[in-house]
């Protein structure tokens, strides 16, 4: 079973090609990593298949239906992504944020259910965030910020999670926390690809690591 298929993407940004050719299919139970040098075009990528980049050529899909034909809440509610370096700048408590991870699955006109509570405790007890849900968001060190981030993406329990270098800014201990988490994530049937330079965490953690190099795939396989 496929869950992302992306077929001969190709993007320009300001006149320039950035992506080139590109296909890419991801299974549910894969922790793929996009590893490569600055300026590859991994967070491109990555933002392609989210569906924040419209390609120039090419396709994506999720669950066999093209991405841009999908109705906006049930893309947010099967597809999470993690962006490079997001920020929380509003004094919001970390519990609040967290459930903002919840919004697709809610009616707009009533509060968070039990399940939509659940949901969020459990993510952030995955991220080791509980002791800070009182804490103001504008108020994280960086590495609780990238923690509590995840913690709102994971809250929505999508089928793909999209995430750029979520373990940048983090001290060891943590990096080594994150990556468990994501694979016990994987593990249980969700499909995730993650933006990392850190080639010992990809080689162990991730089932298979595609190499990006001038907006191509040179390279695509498990770690070996």
């Amino acid at each position: 079973m496929t869950l992302l298929d992306a077929r001969n993407l190709s993007v320009s940004l300001g006149g320039r090609p950035v992506l080139d050719g590109i296909s890419l299919a991801v299974a549910p139970g894969e922790l793929v990593a996009l590893i490569g040098p600055n300026g590859a075009g991994k967070t491109t990528l990555l933002r392609t298949l989210a569906g924040l980049l419209a390609p120039g050529n090419g396709t994506v899909s999720l669950d066999a239906a093209a991405l841009d034909t999908i109705p906006r809440t049930r893309r947010a509610q099967d597809l999470g992504y993690l962006p490079q370096g997001g920020g929380a700048d509003w004094p919001i408590p970390v519990r609040e944020l967290v459930l903002l991870g919840r919004l697709p699955h809610r009616n707009p006109w009533s509060g968070p259910s039990a399940e939509d509570h659940a949901a969020a405790g459990a993510a952030m007890d995955a991220m080791h965030v509980t002791g800070l849900a009182d804490r103001p968001a504008d108020q994280l060190s960086g590495g609780e910020r990238a923690r509590v981030l995840l913690a709102r993406a994971l809250a929505g329990t999508p089928k793909l999670l999209l995430a750029d270098e979520p373990v940048a800014g983090l001290d060891p201990y943590h990096r080594l926390e994150v990556m468990e988490r994501l694979a016990e994530r994987a593990a249980g049937d969700m499909g995730i690809v993650v933006v990392l330079h850190d080639l010992t965490l990809a080689a162990r953690f991730c089932s298979r690591l595609v190499l990006m190099d001038g907006g191509r795939i040179a390279g695509d396989g498990p770690p070996a």
